[in-house]
Parts: C-alpha cells; sequence; structure tokens
C-alpha cells in the first residue's frame, strides 16, 4: 500500500517552514504568505541512470582526501574569472541573479561558447526560450555555435539522464525557476520546486564533477526570488545589474566558497554582448570640466582590487520643520552618525539643513573607507567650497572624531596616483612609509584636523 504524502506549510517569501498555516510569517513578517504544499514520497528508490537518490557516499577520513588544486575553467572574460575566484571551479554550482534584461543569458551564452572553444563538452539547456531564440542570439552575438549543445527541458530527472549520455563538463540551467522534479507534487516555480529541483541538480553536480550554472529570477527589490535555502544550497552566487548608465553591468559576489565575498566585475552592453571594462575607475569618474562644490572622490575597496568613485553632497536650506537626509548608494543610518560627529567634534551644525548625498554611477558602498568623503562634501557643500579634482579623501570616522585606518592603504593610493591626482587626505596610520611619486599625502588623525587641510585646499 503505498504512503499518503505528507504536507508542509512554507512562506513563499522567505522559504520558513511552519506546522501548521498562519496569517504572518514569524520569519520575514509578511502577511497571507504561507501556503500548504505535498511533499513527495521519502521512499522513493532508484534514481534512473543519473545514480542519485540510489547511489552511497563512502565514508573517508580526512587526512586521505586529495588536496590537490583543481583544476578551473575559464570563461574567456577575465572580469566574469576574477568574480568567481579565478574560473569555475569544476563540480561547482553558481546561481546568477539579476533583474530582466541585465544580460544573464547573454554572457552564460558567451561564457559556454568561449569554455567550447577551448575543447569544453558543455550543455545549454533551456526552459524559457526556443531553441530558435537561443540560435537568433547566438548568431547576432556572432559565437561560434557548432560545438554547444543545446536542450529544451524541465524536468531535473530528464536533464540528468541526458547529462549522463552527452558527458558535458559545464551546464547552463536557465533558468531554475521553471525547473521542476517529479518528487514533489506542486506546480514549477514554487517554493518546494525551486528547493527541490536546486538540491537534485546540486546534489547531481558534486557526485559527478560537473559544474553547474542556474539562471535565477528576481523580485521587485531586486533580491533573489524563490526560498533562502537556495542560497545555501549552490556554492556561490552572483547578481548582474545595470548602472545609472545603462550600457554598463556590474557583477557582484554575494557568497563564493571558493574566492573572495564581495567582488565586482564589470562589463560594456554592446551589439555583440557583454565585453569586460579593464579600466572601471574610469567609468565612475566622468566628472564635470568646472569642479563643482559638494564632489568629493574617494577610494572604496571592492572585493581584491581599488575603485575611484565621486560621492557628491547637498546642503540646503529646510523649507519646513523637518529637514531631510537623503542617501543614495550610501548607508542612511551611517550618513546620519556622520552628521552627529561632524556637530561635535567639527563645530559644523547641520541640523537645521536639508543633506542628500549620491554615489555617482549607482555603486553601493558598504564599507566604511568613504566617510572622510562624505564628511569633506558636506562641508563643501554648506561653505559652497570647491574640492580641486586632484584631491582624493578616504578614511573611516568613529563617534569620538577620530580618523581610524583602512585596509590597503597603500594600494588605494597607487591608484589614485594611477588616475592622475595629486594629493590625498588620508588617516595616519595609513600614510606610506616610501613616498608615491607625484603624490603629495597629508595624514590627519581627527576630524578637526581634516577640516583645516580642508581650508587650506
Amino acid at each position: 500500500m503505498a504512503k499518503k504524502n505528507k504536507t508542509a506549510y512554507v512562506c513563499t517569501e522567505c522559504g520558513a517552514d511552519f506546522p501548521r498555516w498562519a496569517g504572518q510569517c514569524t520569519s520575514c513578517g509578511e502577511w497571507n504568505v504561507i501556503k500548504e504544499i505535498r511533499l513527495g514520497s521519502a521512499t522513493k528508490q532508484g534514481g534512473g541512470s543519473s545514480g542519485y537518490a540510489g547511489a552511497r557516499s563512502e565514508v573517508k577520513l580526512l587526512s586521505d582526501v586529495d588536496l590537490a588544486q583543481s583544476e578551473r575553467i575559464s570563461t574567456g572574460l577575465m572580469e566574469f574569472d576574477r568574480v568567481l575566484g579565478g574560473g569555475i571551479v569544476k563540480g561547482s554550482v553558481v546561481l546568477i541573479g539579476g533583474a530582466p534584461g541585465a544580460g544573464k543569458s547573454t554572457i552564460l551564452l558567451q561564457a559556454i561558447a568561449n569554455a567550447a572553444k577551448c575543447g569544453k563538452s558543455v550543455l545549454y539547456v533551456s526552459g524559457e526560450e526556443s531553441l530558435q531564440q537561443i540560435a537568433e542570439r547566438a548568431n547576432r552575438l556572432a559565437l561560434d555555435a557548432s560545438t554547444i549543445k543545446m536542450l529544451a527541458e524541465t524536468l531535473v530527472q530528464r536533464i540528468c539522464d541526458c547529462i549522463d549520455q552527452e558527458k558535458p563538463e559545464l551546464v547552463i540551467i536557465d533558468s531554475i525557476q521553471v525547473m521542476y522534479t517529479e518528487d514533489s507534487d506542486t506546480v514549477a516555480g514554487s517554493v518546494s520546486q525551486v528547493r527541490e529541483s536546486a538540491s537534485y541538480l546540486t546534489q547531481y553536480a558534486k557526485r559527478n564533477n560537473v559544474s553547474i550554472f542556474m539562471v535565477g529570477h528576481v523580485t521587485k527589490d531586486q533580491s533573489l526570488a524563490g526560498p533562502m535555502t537556495l542560497s545555501h544550497i549552490v556554492d556561490a552566487q552572483v547578481v548582474l545589474s545595470s548602472t545609472d548608465d545603462a550600457r554598463f553591468r556590474v557583477m557582484r559576489s554575494d557568497k563564493n566558497r571558493f574566492g573572495s565575498v564581495g567582488e565586482l566585475g564589470f562589463f560594456c552592453m554592446g551589439n555583440t554582448g557583454l565585453k569586460e571594462v579593464k579600466n572601471p575607475s574610469a567609468i565612475f569618474l566622468s566628472r564635470s570640466e568646472k569642479p563643482s562644490s559638494g564632489s568629493v572622490v574617494t577610494v572604496l575597496w571592492e572585493g581584491t582590487r581599488p575603485l575611484l568613485v565621486e560621492i557628491q553632497a547637498l546642503v540646503t536650506e529646510s523649507q519646513y520643520g523637518n529637514p531631510r537626509r537623503l542617501a543614495v548608494g550610501l548607508d542612511q543610518n551611517r550618513l546620519a552618525m556622520l552628521l552627529a560627529v561632524l556637530s561635535r567634534h567639527g563645530g559644523i551644525f547641520t541640523a537645521n539643513d536639508e543633506i542628500y548625498a549620491n554615489v555617482v554611477g549607482g555603486i553601493k558602498v558598504t564599507e566604511t573607507a568613504s566617510d572622510l568623503a562624505i564628511v569633506v562634501g558636506v562641508v563643501s557643500s554648506l561653505k559652497d567650497r570647491v574640492i580641486p579634482h586632484e584631491v582624493v579623501f578616504f578614511g573611516e570616522i568613529g563617534l569620538n572624531g577620530e580618523i581610524r585606518p583602512v585596509a590597503n592603504g597603500y594600494a588605494r593610493l597607487n591608484e589614485a596616483s594611477k588616475h592622475g591626482f595629486k594629493r590625498a587626505v588620508i588617516p595616519k596610520a595609513n600614510a606610506p612609509k616610501e613616498s608615491i611619486k607625484g603624490l603629495m599625502v597629508s595624514a590627519v588623525s581627527t576630524v578637526a584636523e581634516a577640516l583645516e587641510v580642508l581650508n587650506d585646499l
């Protein structure tokens, strides 16, 4: 007698499980998002030729595990390889997300075309587009499609059976939201189907040493759709987004078991697909020829390299009783904290002024090295004092008004010097032991000292 399928209650927003239905998800706080789903029988045996369900793992001593560096597959795009930590690791599973039109399918098609050109066996599995649509895209991108194998399928068991027959080294799943598995009775795209399909493909990749890329959709708030467990299942998670200038794309690594987290890759969208940008700092330094107040350049550290960005600040009189504080690309709470420090330790009062701060180019600043540049930009706009184009600022500001050092200070200074900057205002602890040719360094230890240097510019 067949066992009756069990039911579960899962939040469609965050993927949290509950023993019974409830009106509000206690994990994410959303209302009316808990749905009842039917779970497949746990007693299924076999697994077909893919050998996933019936295969057994062997117990090994940790000391017997081979520590040799595994071979990586190059995507042919240095910026893509950088985000992945040096290339695609064999047997890894990578989830790439992004808004519609960001270029997810385009860059993956370019990657497998480059891999196939180097003699790698590849397979592109499409669940949304027809094979003719993909062939037209490859023709438009001028890619060699003679060695790219294609499959139109959405059932993961059949996909794994096809992988067993074709033996590819690299597989593209486009997209994971339309895939489904026989082990779940819910419709494709549901929380349980996405989770079970991703888990099935991940286990297959590990057992058969196949590298898999999964394309993921995003929600209206630009977060990856599906359960949160999807991020835990995969080895790496990258997001492809566009900047304010629609020509450029930014790829960020949110999770990576084989490389650094937070690594950025920059691309330019053209008629022949995405091309890597070798000097990304130049994208965000397209400043006006005439200097203006409130414009300051800082050096961020993204992943494993420095990045020059422009921060703009605008201070204006408030027309109402409650002045606004608006930050775009910056942490709103940190802006409020820096204004309080500026008032307490710098003697600059902005309680009655509206303040707007923006990072040019659509970059989101997550590190604290931009603190000094933000404060200088606010003071520059408030006093209508122009900061020369050849001056750069970086440093973290503490609550006591001290300017703390940041990591990789010497590399940041070299990047600024390479782009023609003549002077740098930095934390005293980051002062280089050896002078950098063509760059004058002003080391400061407090906000008050930084404002004195600002008066001398």
